[in-house]
């Protein structure tokens, strides 16, 4: 296993810092016995799993987020099935509070991929936070307006009314004081609304779930008077919601729910289900190892729980990229959809702490897995995983450790890596797993499998280093501290790693200089972690030891500390070099725009690029076995299938581009089908019971893409996995640029140097007859077709609160004449930053038309289309 250099050896220079991706386990995961010296191992914290204490149901409650989808379209659905929502939290029909984000609009997406239970805040039928309180005669209007709304939907069982939201913040300012006259006249004038809003939603619609009080803060004194008033009415709500929004939660949090559950048991209550509707600060969302420490606590709770609204609708909250882009916590999420079976007592390093190493685990003894999650420390940890069945596992069992590191709030994620692959023995039923060279941003994920026999192939796991821009040579550019866990004004402050990030690089001679190490010569990947504000794409010019200058494009972000990330690859010799960013280049000349820098991470370019995904943690349907018999390349086994039972695999490709899908399998019987996000896209033919690998060349969309094997009728299958090689390959691939296109009625060609070409599209839509129309598309055979379109928009609306009132645009896209299909583009940041939104058509074969309108508002500005077969 390759194995980072040693902290004590590292180059002279700027302190860097080595991701655990090249420091774990290098010899201590190589087999039964843990070669940690003694004094590593007394160091390190332990975490301890007992699989011999279940703790309930996994519930996968804290999942959910407000205002987290903006359109029907957004994010995409492809980011919405694989993480098994339980709750969202949208806006009422037709409210002012945001542009976006209406509950009719959103919740057929929401529910059709497999969403569980959604809310919404009535009181955001107002445009200003605060609420205008006009009076609660006219506040009951508008929750006729929203509660007849949503009753004549077919939802609307599965839709839970919050009638006040942060009503000590709201109209009732008084909940929170300690003067009692105060705060006994605001108890009486809620208690006396709450009545009145409970009654009359229950007289609009008799079967209506309602949520509440929906306090800004933990409070023990109301919430108990609250309940004793509401059962001596009868109107306890069917949800007990409230929020945790300071870092200090996650010290308390604990405390506050074992204290709300004695309120209950005081006055004779039945457990209420509790959702926490709103949790966590800016500097936790898109941090997997934050995020990790809220989920643990809710999960550990069995409440649900929903990510706030920071910022913009529509990116779940800080965990999507684009449309169809995932980020790194996404991928935290990701693996909690995939917690099945029963949760097991966990005990961490320090209970209700702050900003430590806090989990969750699993035990499925029907799938015969057991996983752990951690993050939130940097300290090196052995994991202590006690009580393992053998019942359920056997002698000797299989583990693998993989790491999430935190990719920025927009910068766009690839799975979790594969660093570790073992088998371990048991000693007493235990097991100690040492993870080391931790970061606190990050999360891992253990999981413990039965090892019938066989070795799997240790991953491979490339060089990785980070550099942070506040330890370089930095001139003319100052130094700001971001967002920390002290109080609740700094964790508002956004995720920054190491805290602090470099800004001001605005003098011609404003430069950051990295010095770098590279252990061998060859090519690497350089991360940047940045921020850009200006409203269009910015530049910076690289050099690599003062020579092949180069310009770095910086998209747009939403501001400047919400952190993307470009990659650029780099040849590089082995040894130490600097790596400079800079305003200015004597050779390239004046750059464009500025950015705030936060750091860089160097990672080695393997020779071959492939991806594995193991089927016996896929997403499965049907009643499927698993099967440890020999343990495979990957590690874990087999998934056995016969008809009617699905493997959905949530494959991830960094470009647009064509990839090879391989299947490793072996089937008797019939044929295997393979479809690429729900159309069939190829079939394998039976094995006749021997092993092998069946390969397809297939278009995948940048992002997330669903690939499911199934066998067809009579066929009985042992599926390995699915692995994904290639890098994007873009031959056969066409481009039409939007300005050789055929315009109709306003539409017209305009300049910007951002675009391909330096032209693109506007003026689409707003009327029927605003039209783009590609007449001269393509296709060599009938057949499906991905179509990718690069579009750039930046609607936004006026604000009354504190969020970034991004909008989206639609556009009708018509194939041949057809009937037209509704595309919804996400907002770009600017006019002149170019994203893309991928759908699929079918094409006859020769010539085709693709039409783009929209009769009743602006679809957004069109750069090109790139069409390409869906099998290559």
């Amino acid at each position: 296993m390759p194995f980072h250099t040693p902290r004590a050896a590292q180059p002279p220079g700027p302190r860097k810092r080595t991701s655990l991706t090249g420091a774990l386990l290098a010899a201590a995961l190589v087999g039964t016995v843990l070669a940690l010296p003694q004094s590593a191992a007394a160091a390190a914290q332990t975490f301890t799993v007992d699989l011999g204490t279940t703790t309930g149901a996994v519930l996968r409650g804290s999942n959910g987020a407000l205002y987290g989808q903006s359109d029907d379209g957004v994010p995409g659905d492809n980011l919405l099935a694989p993480l098994k929502l339980t709750t969202g939290s949208q806006k009422p029909p037709n409210g002012a509070q945001h542009p976006n984000g209406d509950i009719l609009d959103v919740a057929p997406s929401f529910f059709r991929n497999g969403g569980g239970t959604m809310y919404t805040n009535i009181q955001d039928m107002y445009s200003d936070w605060p609420y205008q309180n006009l009076g609660i005669s006219d506040y009951l209007t508008k929750v006729d307006s929203a509660v007849n709304a949503v009753k004549a939907t077919s939802y609307a069982d599965k839709v839970v009314f919050v009638p006040f939201n942060e009503p000590d913040g709201n109209w009732y300012t008084g909940l929170g004081s300690s003067n009692s006259s105060t705060y006994t006249s605001a108890l009486n004038s809620f208690n006396a609304d709450w009545s009145t809003v409970y009654q009359r939603i229950k007289s609009d619609f008799p079967g209506a779930k309602i949520g509440g009080p929906n306090t800004a803060n933990w409070n023990s004194k109301f919430f108990g008077d609250f309940l004793t008033y509401a059962k001596a009415n009868n109107q306890l709500p069917d949800v007990f919601t409230w929020h945790e929004l300071d870092p200090s939660s996650l010290a308390n949090y604990r405390g506050h729910y074992n204290t709300y559950r004695s309120l209950e048991t005081a006055r004779g209550i039945s457990p209420i289900t509790v959702n926490i509707d709103e949790y966590a600060n800016r500097r936790d969302m898109s941090v997997p190892g934050q995020i990790v420490q809220w989920a643990a606590m809710f999960e550990d709770t069995k409440v649900y729980a929903q990510q706030p609204y920071w910022d913009i609708a529509g990116n779940m909250d800080g965990n999507t990229v684009h449309t169809n882009v995932p980020n790194g916590s996404w991928w935290f999420w990701h693996w909690y959809a995939g917690m099945t079976g029963q949760t097991v007592k966990t005990t961490p390093p320090q209970a209700n702490v702050q900003d430590t190493l806090q989990g969750m685990a699993s035990l499925d003894t029907s799938r015969k897995q057991a996983q752990v999650i951690v993050g939130g420390s940097a300290t090196d940890s052995n994991v202590v995983i006690n009580n393992i069945p053998t019942t359920t596992f056997g002698s000797k069992v299989e583990v693998t450790v993989q790491a999430l590191d935190w990719s920025g709030y927009e910068g766009a994620s690839a799975p979790p890596q594969t660093i570790s692959r073992a088998a371990y023995t048991p000693s007493g039923g235990s097991i100690t797993v040492p993870l080391t060279g931790l970061n606190s941003m990050s999360a891992y994920r253990i999981t413990v499998t039965p090892n019938g026999g066989g070795t799997a192939t240790a991953p491979s796991v490339p060089f990785s280093a980070s550099y942070e821009a506040e330890n370089a040579a930095i001139t003319n550019g100052t130094v700001v501290t971001q967002a920390t866990g002290a109080n609740y004004s700094t964790a508002q402050k956004y995720a920054t790693s190491g805290t602090k990030d470099v800004g001001y690089l605005t003098q011609s001679d404003s430069k950051v200089v990295f010095t770098v190490n590279a252990p061998s010569a060859g090519t690497y990947n350089l991360r940047i972690f940045y921020g850009n504000q200006n409203g269009s794409p910015s530049q910076q010019a690289l050099r690599i030891d003062g020579a092949d200058p180069k310009f770095v494009n910086y998209p747009s972000t939403l501001n400047w500390q919400y952190r993307s990330t470009v990659t650029v690859p780099v040849s590089l010799s082995a040894g130490s070099h600097t790596v400079s960013l800079a305003v200015t280049d004597p050779t390239l000349g004046t750059s464009k725009g500025q950015v705030t820098l936060d750091k860089i991470d160097l990672t080695a370019v393997p020779s071959t690029s492939e991806t594995a995904y193991e089927a016996t943690f896929a997403d499965i349907s049907g009643s499927p076995s698993y099967s440890y018999s020999d343990v495979g390349e990957t590690g874990t086994g087999r998934l056995v299938m016969t008809s009617g039972d699905k493997a959905t695999f949530d494959v991830y490709a960094p470009t647009d581009g064509y990839y090879t899908v391989k299947t490793d399998y072996s089937s008797a019987g019939g044929s295997t089908a393979l479809d690429l996000n729900g159309t069939t896209v190829a079939t394998y033919g039976s094995s006749g019971g021997a092993a092998t690998t069946s390969s397809t060349k297939l278009y995948l969309a940048a992002g997330v893409n669903r690939i499911t094997v199934s066998p067809n009728s009579g066929t009985t299958l042992n599926l390995s996995d699915l692995k994904v090689a290639g890098s994007g390959d873009t031959t056969g691939v066409t481009k039409y640029e939007a300005e050789n296109a055929t315009l109709a009625g306003q539409a017209k060609v305009q300049s910007d140097t951002w675009a391909s070409g330096g032209k693109n599209v506007g003026y689409v839509g707003n009327a029927g007859g605003n039209t783009l129309t590609f007449s001269n598309v393509n296709a060599s055979a009938a057949g499906r077709y991905t179509v990718v379109i690069h579009y750039a928009h930046n609607d936004r609306a006026g604000s009354g609160n504190y969020n970034t009132n991004v909008e989206s645009r639609t556009a009708q896209l018509s194939v041949n004449g057809g009937s037209a299909t509704t595309l919804t583009f996400r907002n770009t940041y600017s006019w002149n930053d170019y994203w893309t939104l991928p759908t699929t058509v079918s094409l006859s074969a020769g010539t085709n038309t693709l039409k783009f309108s929209n009769s009743s508002s602006w679809a957004p500005d069109i750069d090109y289309v790139a069409v390409a077969p869906v099998n290559g």
